[in-house]
């Protein structure tokens, strides 16, 4: 019997399905062993630059700290500086307004001696002609004129010592015995009760009594500059032949001038025969804003108009 020999067969399906086996597992490995990329030499670097940088920022940061410190330290040293600065300068400005005030005032007082001065020079002292009645309790004030007309200051200043002033003008008041008339204005010519203006309150006692009880609760504004009232009142109460005195009572005097105030008033108190309207007498009280203003005003005022000017103490 002859026997046929087989051919092996070496690539068959097992062989075939071995060799696959095998190379997937290879490939497995190598997948398994390479799941992480090898690191770059270049981003090492690129990272270690960037952390030099950030630390360097990062102590760039702590120096401009400590420069904003310093600066915040320096400003708040000049805004110290700088009040200290405004208030040396408002005080320099007090003190400057001061001197100004009182360089005014000396102004106004050399104007005044001045005016005393010339007025000395071109008046001459002769005896007197006209018989007056006199009372030594008021400083020898004329008590002969048949009209009075009282002129007061109402300023703040003046409200503050209203009790004396109300005593002052009662007194004067009552030295005149008997008058035909009188009326009482503020230092702007305004009077006292407004259902007497333009007429004259009758010299009753009861009459007195209701203007003295109205004065000592007048209310109103004044500026503490009486030639307002002194010139409304020869105007409106001023006649030719007419015995009139005003009595101009204040403490203060804020007019610019002198002698155009006087001239003017000087040329209102004459009638058109150039005899004088009425006797202008000044009294001057002494308060907290008290200035030589009105003493230098009332001296030449009374002189030049046949008045007394009487200066109180406190």
């Amino acid at each position: 019997m002859k026997f046929r020999r087989k051919e092996l067969e070496i690539f068959n399906l097992s062989f075939l399905d071995i060799i696959s086996c095998g190379f997937g597992a290879v490939v497995l490995l190598v997948l398994i062993s390479n799941t992480q990329e090898k690191e770059n030499p270049s981003s090492i670097s690129e990272a270690e630059a960037m952390l030099q940088q950030v630390m360097a920022l990062e102590t760039r940061i702590d120096a401009l700290s400590l420069e904003v410190d310093e600066v915040e330290k320096k400003s708040e040293a000049q805004k110290a500086q700088s009040a200290n600065l405004k208030a040396a300068s408002m005080k320099l400005d007090q003190q400057l307004g001061q001197e100004d005030d009182a360089k005014k005032k000396l102004d106004g007082d050399l104007k005044g001696l001045s005016l005393v001065q010339s007025t000395l020079k071109r008046v001459s002292i002769t005896p007197a002609t006209t018989k007056t009645i006199r009372d030594v309790e008021v400083g020898g004030i004329p008590v002969d004129s048949d009209y009075v007309i009282f002129i007061i200051d109402i300023s703040g200043s003046m409200k503050e010592i209203w009790d004396r002033v109300s005593k002052e003008v009662l007194n004067v008041l009552s030295i005149h015995p008997k008058v035909k008339g009188f009326q009482v204005l503020n230092d702007n010519g305004r009077e006292l009760i407004s259902g007497y203006s333009g007429k004259w309150m009758p010299d009753t006692p009861g009459s007195r009594k209701r203007a003295m009880k109205v004065f000592r609760t007048w209310v109103g504004a004044s500026d503490s500059n009486p030639v307002g009232g002194i010139e409304r009142a020869l105007k409106k109460y001023g006649k030719s032949g007419r015995s009139l005195s005003l009595y101009v009572f204040g403490d203060d005097y804020t007019g610019g001038s002198y002698d155009p105030v006087i001239d003017r008033i000087g040329r209102l108190n004459k009638d058109k025969k150039g005899k004088r309207l009425a006797k202008i007498h000044g009294v001057a009280f002494q308060s907290q804003h008290t200035t030589d203003h009105f003493s230098i005003l009332m001296r030449e005022l009374t002189n030049q108009n046949g008045g007394t000017f009487l200066a109180l103490k406190k």
